[in-house]
């Protein structure tokens, strides 16, 4: 796994413009985010976490967590895209004031996500069950940060 840059080295390599905000892209993220945590927990009550859905869990956490921090960039009139992109949104955190520890963990999401679906990755139900709870924890300081 790389080192993750600043976000300003993302938004000087052009993988991050500056764009128009965008409240009602935003605005549709953020109720995208909301209904895949309601499916999370449905999920979580009726199914629970296991070695088969391991990686389900993973994806839609992330998937979950990068809605919000989309979001959050269209609010504050940025957009990423092209290779580095996820990798550029995730750095983004910083900016929002989380913590290294949280952003690296996040990347560790997004390194793990990654290889789910390019290389055939397995996860355990250990790992699946520290990436719900961090998206628990995470979800709602992102929200918040997207109303203010």
């Amino acid at each position: 796994m790389r080192h993750l840059k600043l976000f300003e080295e993302y938004l000087k390599e052009s993988i991050v413009k500056t764009v128009t905000i965008n409240n009602e892209r935003a605005k549709s993220l953020i109720q995208e985010s909301e209904r895949k945590l309601r499916s999370l927990n449905n999920n979580l009550e009726k199914v629970g976490i296991n070695v088969d859905n391991a990686n389900d869990y993973v994806e839609h956490c992330y998937d979950m967590i990068m809605f919000l921090i989309r979001a959050k960039m269209y609010l504050d009139g940025y957009c990423a895209s092209g290779q580095g992109a996820h990798e550029a949104e995730v750095s983004y955190l910083r900016n929002l004031g989380f913590t290294e520890k949280e952003v690296q963990f996040m990347d560790q999401m997004r390194f793990f996500r990654n290889g789910i679906l390019y290389y055939g990755t397995a996860l355990d139900q250990e790992y699946a069950e520290k990436v719900v709870d961090f998206t628990k924890t995470l979800s709602p300081k992102l929200k918040e940060k997207c109303q203010k």
